[in-house]
């Protein structure tokens, strides 16, 4: 448990030896109650995607925390891990210890390297120069490989009618359209898939449209029930499906599957 001294948004129970990092709202992180609902949206992802990448060698780039990359590592033959950030990377590197694990320190912009599968999860949104980058990653990809790429869809993250939300993180918010067609002028195969609620988070979204909001306040109960319900949020609680299935403006993420 926290002490009552400390933060809220620091890390909790981190093993001995590991520096917890504190939440800045530029990466999500694992063992922050309050943060939970935005660590297990990335996860489920994460989950989804080592499904697909058993035996292979694989390149978590943004790699952040490092528990994305820890997950692909559960499956795939190996996993590199790369951030910029000094904190970030040598917290990785003392949290998650696998055989097939390793992290590095670089630039998404200037890293150096080849994987059979490239994973680059909520960050395109940060980047001055998407293009560039996705050029870059293209030709790094070996023959017959994928590139995993998120970023939040700005249609739901945005509050409505507002042209992008205010996270001082991001450069470029996207739509569906604007990032199917951003993927598309640089892999000639592009499978995109919505990140959508479920089970008890659908559920409670059904119950803000009818007026929970309002509910809670009135009886004095926000603190007690979001004390409880957002860390019993878990990946089981949202669902990826595909374009054809789902009203994509209305998903919460993106998710591109891009081959040449």
């Amino acid at each position: 448990m926290a002490g009552a001294s400390e933060p809220l948004y620091l890390q909790r129970n981190q093993p001995p030896g590991v520096p917890p990092l504190a939440l800045t709202g530029e990466r999500t992180l694992p063992d922050v109650p309050a943060e939970n609902y935005w660590f297990q949206r990335h996860l489920v992802v994460y989950r989804w995607i080592a499904k697909r990448i058993a035996g292979r060698r694989v390149v978590d780039l943004a790699c952040g925390e490092g528990y994305g990359a820890d997950e692909l590592a559960s499956s795939a033959a190996s996993v590199v891990g790369v951030d910029a950030n000094p904190e970030a990377h040598e917290h990785a590197k003392l949290r998650y210890r696998r055989a097939n694990l390793r992290f590095e320190r670089g630039l998404i912009e200037t890293w150096e390297g080849e994987a059979q599968d490239i994973v680059f999860l909520q960050t395109i949104e940060h980047v001055e120069d998407p293009d560039a980058v996705l050029e870059r990653l293209a030709h790094q990809l070996a023959p017959g490989g994928a590139l995993y790429l998120s970023t939040p869809n700005v249609l739901t993250l945005a509050p409505r009618g507002a042209e992008r939300s205010g996270n001082p993180w991001h450069v470029r918010e996207y739509r569906p359209e604007v990032f199917a067609a951003l993927c598309g002028r640089h892999f000639a195969h592009v499978e995109l898939k919505g990140l959508f609620h479920a089970r008890k988070l659908r559920a409670h979204e059904l119950a803000l449209r009818a007026g929970w909001d309002a509910v809670h306040r009135r009886l004095g109960l926000t603190g007690a029930f979001y004390g409880w319900f957002t860390p019993a949020i878990a990946t089981g609680d949202f669902r990826l499906r595909d374009a054809r299935g789902a009203p994509m403006g209305r998903a919460l993420d993106l998710l591109a599957i891009c081959r040449a």
